[in-house]
């Protein structure tokens, strides 16, 4: 099914929807360039819900906790998939129309800097150990989600050279909600995918440190009360 919706939206987006007057064929690159980043912000915000539900649940209840944070990185991971390809796509369009390929503005910039706090992270959760690490993974999760409206309101707070929301002609429509379904799928589908990894890790650790209890009470002489 998501392979079809995939094949639909390129099918919409290359062939269907009109060529724009001014950029031409440059401008389908906003067939992926909005949906990308509309899915960039709602699988950080998934990431910030569910780092938010950790931090909230880690001593009162451990098993929905640790639910949270497979979660929290399965959406994280998914986030910077997307937001990644928002900083590719943006590039490809300004080449041709703007004759630049970066411009330190407001929307660019706090895209970059949002893109680098989840690569952080990604970092904290791969390399940190500890007990606290997941405790750490979250803060910087919500910490990273402050940029996310900074982003969104960028070219309405300052004048930026990145253009303000456009308005697109009706025809062209259906091909930015093909893509959007269709990549909002796919995402879903590999996220559940990684949760259910994370998931498996999880236990996979917790039974390996029973086991190490285990072995290391039943190696320790113990003396019976006389």
């Amino acid at each position: 099914g998501t392979l079809a919706l995939l094949g639909e939206a390129f099918y919409q987006a290359m062939y269907l929807a009109p060529t724009e007057a001014t950029m031409g064929d440059i401008q389908r690159i906003f067939y992926y360039h909005f949906p990308s980043a509309m899915l960039t912000f709602l699988f950080f915000f998934i990431c910030f819900a569910a780092s938010i539900a950790y931090l909230a649940l880690r001593h009162r209840n451990p098993l929905r906790a640790m639910n949270a944070d497979a979660l929290a990185l399965a959406a994280a991971e998914m986030g910077v998939v997307f937001c990644t390809a928002v900083l590719i796509q943006g590039p490809l369009w300004a080449r041709p129309v703007w004759g630049i390929w970066w411009t330190w503005d407001a929307r660019l910039t706090s895209t970059l800097v949002m893109w680098l706090i989840f690569c952080s992270y990604l970092l904290v959760r791969r390399f940190a150990a500890g007990p606290q690490m997941h405790t750490l993974a979250a803060v910087v999760a919500i910490f990273g989600y402050a940029d996310v409206p900074i982003v969104y309101y960028s070219t309405q707070w300052w004048r930026t050279q990145h253009p303000a929301p456009v308005t697109l002609d009706h025809s062209m429509w259906a091909a930015v909600w093909w893509n959007l379904a269709a990549w909002l799928a796919w995402g879903l589908m590999v996220m559940s995918f990684r949760y259910a990894i994370e998931r498996r890790r999880q236990l996979r650790e917790q039974d390996e440190a029973l086991r190490a209890l285990e072995a290391t009470l039943e190696a320790t002489p113990w003396k019976e009360n006389e």
